[in-house]
């Protein structure tokens, strides 16, 4: 028995543990346990490992350790016996995100030895809604993606990614990862967009979806369809996929230089709850 504090990989066994864990905080932790959900504790299928935080033999906080470094439910003592584990085991993800506090004290250990950063955002408001707006009719033209249709949606996949993230996810594997990723949310009937002569004008996907909260991400508009409010109406009509088919709650974090799209989603009805923070390397 664990009877100080320490940290370990999870293993499967302690599938129910890491759940009460992330039920703790279900919206801001909605991405981890979405994928624990389906793919328990077995890092192959998880795509990582499960780190754990223990204090007293009982499981206290965790960090998900993959493609994202993503500390979760983790106060000052548990991020820094993350920021160990994470040092000694060296760098091997592309980003750090997760709750803002946690996730700047952690880069603030692991900075000496992994900095410097590619870029740092530091405050990325976390957004949550529960009802549908009253003034805002959903965009009718917005629906699902067929499975047919992915030479179509790819293309903006690609530009919103770029565009967001700025680094193409072509990039490396030549796009194999990105491509299945996209077709994952397209075969789960997660994927929308509003397609004109062939061609998206506004995009959105649902990516990560439990019983208690969905996240929303991927909003993009072509450049040219811009001010004309489609990300509004578009969200509207995504929202309301979310909240009468996933969760009962749906969120989402935007870059808090993003005025624009913060101002948007407020008219659609989300509001600001909290801060994400990443760190992009």
């Amino acid at each position: 028995m664990l009877t100080t504090t320490t940290t370990k990989v999870l293993e499967p066994g302690e599938l129910d543990a890491a759940l009460a864990v992330l039920d703790r905080e279900p919206v801001a932790n909605a991405f981890v346990a979405a994928r624990v959900q389906v793919a328990g504790l077995d890092p192959w299928r998880l795509g990582g490992e499960m780190w754990g935080w223990y204090a007293g033999g009982r499981l206290e906080s965790l960090c998900y350790a993959g493609a994202n470094l993503v500390p979760i439910c983790a106060g000052p003592e548990a991020v820094r016996a993350f920021a160990d584990r994470a040092r000694r085991a060296g760098r091997r993800c592309s980003s750090i995100v997760g709750p803002a506090e946690a996730t700047a004290e952690l880069w603030s250990l692991l900075e000496p030895h992994w900095g410097p950063a590619r870029e740092v955002r530091a405050h990325q408001p976390l957004m949550v809604a529960h009802a549908m707006p009253a003034d805002i009719r959903p965009d009718p033209h917005v629906r699902r993606i067929r499975k047919d249709e992915m030479d179509v949606i790819m293309p903006a996949c690609v530009a919103m990614f770029t565009e967001e993230v700025g680094v193409s996810p072509l990039a490396g594997d030549g796009g194999l990862l990105y491509q299945a990723r996209v077709a994952e949310l397209v075969g789960a009937g997660r994927s929308f967009a509003r397609i004109e002569d062939g061609r998206v004008v506004f995009k959105a996907e649902i990516g990560a979806a439990t019983t208690h909260a969905c996240q929303i991400q991927g909003v993009w508009v072509a450049p040219e369809y811009r001010g004309r409010g489609l990300s509004e109406t578009g969200m509207a009509a995504v929202l309301r996929y979310a909240l009468r088919e996933v969760s009962p709650v749906a969120s989402l974090y935007v870059n808090d230089y993003n005025t624009a799209a913060r101002a948007a989603y407020r008219r659609v009805g989300f509001r600001e709850v909290g801060a994400f923070m990443s760190v992009l390397f």
